[in-house]
């Protein structure tokens, strides 16, 4: 699934709770998509958790 459709069917999916839910549902949506995002490239072995947490100086050396 290309980048594009997945990012079709977030925005749709935000506009769906942002509609129907209210501005609360909208902030839930987006937050969850965050963090199923961040999951999703840690299990692809894009991401490390050592990225994440690493401190600015950390990332120079």
């Amino acid at each position: 699934m290309s980048m594009a459709v997945v990012g079709l069917i977030a925005g749709m999916a935000l506009g769906f709770a942002g509609y129907f839910g209210g501005f609360g549902a909208f902030l839930l949506v987006a937050a969850l998509g965050a963090v199923g995002f961040v999951v999703g490239r840690f299990l692809e072995g894009d991401l490390d958790f050592g990225d994440i947490f690493r401190t600015r100086e950390d990332r120079r050396r």
